[in-house]
């Protein structure tokens, strides 16, 4: 009997229904295979990459910060710190999580000068997660700050340097910018000595990021501070140095001064002043970068005539010249058909005279003479001569390359005495200090050789590195090579005082001291030649001072320029004076027999 369509319509639909449950226990069963391949994958073929990602999410990195070394000067015997640290936090922030207008208003309100960012820019820039908005925020400030209670603000802990005694000795110094590297002088030099180096934690965190004390893989490398550097610089003697200095520069035409004094007989640096000074802490207000040079030991220069004690010990160390060895000085000599002429050329110094009145008088025929008298004839410049000259400037006296003190310095340069054109005329400038490029420390460094005995000594102005309370001196090799003979340099050191005997008739070098020193005017080159106007001149003068019949205790050199101003060195002489004189009180020294 047929079936009747109701029962054909519940057999259809028994049918349907079965349909969709198979399908349905198919996708169920492919969406299982799915999962237990992607879990096979990930536990098993991925897994260490998803160990990894899980690490990632949990774990705190940070940086543990160095303490930069302090930096010390030498006062009364004892170290000074003139340089330190105080605690200054970064703000960091995470523009897509910190909401920009609680943050913006707190730094406007409690610390505007320290803001280092464009708010504007951050928050419009996709995908950044990391900006520090605010640099060297003084601790009360960021407790002012993070009393608002925002979120997604971190606070990081930095060390900013004080200079706690202000503009001194800045030239020396350098700075240290807002990144906290170094920069110029000291800072820049022993940069990475000073800065030590950071450390890390990296340790399990929580879902606020919170370290925990838990976890296999915790690592914390501990941070190595820099070093505590203890300079050899007399605080004291310094901050007189350059008080007296600038009142010279209010009293002359010059703009600027540079004083170095060093201790002849061991290389240490007692002081190194160039003015105009500028305050380090707020380094960015100079409007010129040459504010950051230390001159001392940055720019080479011509110091001219000072030059002449060079050239004249190497004559009498040779042999070849005596203080009383005469010549005629007709006020010029002819070299390479150019006449050089002296600067003094009064009646009463023309015809014969002696080397040590052509010191004296520092007539650069004189020292062209002692040129000649190296390479053997009195009556011309020869490559005897010039190769001499060369080897005592260059090889012996080191002029024209870094001395090795500790801190970074330019070389100069020493002319090839067989290469180039006019061979002859340019020794023959080289004998009073022009045609070449030297440093004042280089000068100073070379002097003291000249006047302690004939010892060369690697200049040094870092004294050791203050631990446990106790200066702890450096490894450093330094040079000492003998490169004069006794003689050469005791007859030297008579000469130098010799050139001082008119100041001791005036009064102005006192009794029961030896004072000893040379002089130098040097013309600036412009448009490659030597500006014969004399419109600019630079004046330099060195010499040292000794208790009388004793060996030279102290080195002092002098400096003073300015752009498109006549420095002669009578300036700088006067200045020397000044400070010899106070150098005497400052350390007491007492005078020897009359």
């Amino acid at each position: 009997m047929p079936r009747n369509n109701h029962q054909l319509s519940k057999v259809s639909t028994k049918k349907s229904a079965k349909s969709r449950i198979g399908i349905l226990r198919n996708v169920v069963l492919v969406a299982f295979a799915i999962i237990a391949v992607r879990l096979f994958c990930i536990q098993i073929i991925e897994h260490d990459d998803w160990v990894a990602k899980a690490d990632e999410q949990h774990t705190l990195l940070e940086t543990i910060v160095a303490r930069r070394g302090e930096i010390y000067m030498m006062d009364k015997g004892e170290p000074v710190p003139v340089v330190l640290n105080q605690t200054t936090y970064q703000i960091v922030i995470d523009p897509t999580v910190t909401e920009r207008e609680p943050i913006e208003k707190a730094l406007r309100n409690y610390a505007p000068d320290y803001i280092s960012v464009d708010f504007d820019e951050i928050y419009n820039q996709e995908g950044l997660r990391y900006a520090i908005i605010a640099k060297n925020v003084p601790r009360n400030l960021a407790e002012q700050i993070a009393s608002e209670d925002i979120g997604a603000v971190w606070f990081k802990k930095n060390n900013q340097r004080v200079y706690s005694e202000g503009q001194l000795a800045s030239g020396l110094l350098g700075f240290v910018n807002a990144d906290g590297i170094g920069q110029y002088g000291v800072e820049g030099s022993l940069n990475e000595l000073l800065s030590g180096k950071d450390g890390l934690l990296k340790t399990t965190s929580d879902v606020n990021n919170v370290a925990l004390s838990i976890g296999k893989d915790n690592v914390k490398i501990p941070a190595e501070d820099g070093k505590n550097v203890v300079l050899s610089i007399d605080r004291g003697l310094e901050k007189g140095i350059e008080k007296l200095t600038a009142e010279a520069l209010d009293n002359t035409a010059a703009s600027n001064a540079s004083v170095l004094i060093m201790n002849p007989n061991t290389g240490e640096i007692l002081t190194m002043a160039n003015l105009p000074n500028y305050d380090p802490a707020n380094y960015g207000n100079v409007t010129d970068a040459s504010a950051y040079n230390n001159y001392t030991l940055d720019v080479p220069y011509e110091p001219a005539s000072i030059c002449k004690s060079f050239t004249f010990s190497a004559a009498i160390n040779e042999g070849v010249m005596t203080p009383d060895t005469t010549y005629f000085n007709k006020h010029y000599e002819e070299v390479d058909d150019w006449k050089i002429w002296n600067a003094e050329r009064r009646d009463a110094v023309y015809g014969t005279l002696t080397m040590r009145d052509a010191l004296y008088w520092s007539l650069n025929t004189g020292s062209i003479y002692a040129l000649k008298l190296l390479g053997g004839n009195p009556n011309a410049i020869n490559q005897q001569g010039r190769e001499k000259l060369f080897d005592y400037y260059y090889n012996k006296f080191r002029l024209g390359q870094v001395t090795g003190v500790e801190l970074a310095e330019a070389e100069g340069y020493i002319e090839d005495p067989n290469e180039g054109w006019g061979r002859d005329s340019t020794y023959a400038n080289m004998t009073f200090g022009q045609n070449l490029q030297i440093t004042m420390l280089q000068t100073a460094t070379a002097f003291s050789a000249v006047i302690n005995g004939g010892t060369w000594r690697t200049p040094s102005v870092v004294k050791g590195y203050y631990e446990d309370d106790k200066i702890v001196p450096t490894d450093t090799e330094r040079i000492e090579d003998k490169i004069l003979t006794d003689e050469t340099s005791a007859t030297m050191r008579s000469m130098l005082i010799y050139n001082r005997e008119y100041l001791v008739r005036g009064g102005v070098d006192r009794p029961g001291y030896d004072i000893g020193g040379k002089s130098g005017t040097a013309q600036v080159v412009k448009n490659g030649a030597y500006d014969d106007s004399f419109a600019e001149l630079v004046g330099s003068y060195i010499g040292f001072v000794a208790t009388s019949g004793e060996m030279p205790q102290y080195v002092i050199m002098t400096k003073m320029w300015g752009a498109n101003q006549s420095v002669d060195s009578g300036e700088a002489l006067n200045l020397f004076s000044t400070l010899s004189s106070y150098l005497i009180d400052y350390y007491k020294l007492k005078p020897g027999a009359v």
